[in-house]
């Protein structure tokens, strides 16, 4: 039985419609793909706890647990790994998104994310962020 690990990720959608994909670091797991930016939970956080936690690491932006909405997740299995992905929606934060902990950071309009390619558990979010946008 694989074990599960949760991944918070969040959909930062500006005033245009776009939204911010990072760039993973090369050398890293699937470096040189394109992500959202989130990361894993630390033992007692609720997914929003470590999505604020995060954002604030890899991005050094503020958010809101309160301005932070679940929209989408994706399941995948890799090796002995079942990895859960819940996605966040926000369109409020505080500071300008840095790539800290990315090669770099675009802001993408969803109908664009075909032109980024993306890990495997990215990917069904990448096309439900299509569909709801």
């Amino acid at each position: 039985m694989a074990e599960l690990l949760i991944v918070v990720a969040a959909a930062l959608i500006d005033g245009d419609g776009r939204v911010l994909i990072a760039q993973r670091r090369a050398g890293s797991s699937h470096g040189g793909m394109w992500e959202f930016p989130g990361g894993k939970l630390e033992r007692g956080e609720s997914p929003e706890e470590g999505l604020v936690r995060e954002l604030k690491e890899e991005l050094e932006i503020d958010v809101s647990a309160a301005c932070l909405a679940p929209i989408a997740f994706s399941s995948c299995i890799s090796g002995d790994v079942h990895l859960l992905m819940p996605l966040f929606a926000c369109r409020k934060w505080k500071g300008s998104p840095r790539p800290v902990a990315a090669e770099q950071l675009a802001w993408v309009m969803p109908k664009e994310f075909h032109n980024y390619p993306m890990p495997p558990a990215d990917k069904p979010l990448a096309a439900q962020l299509r569909d709801i946008l």
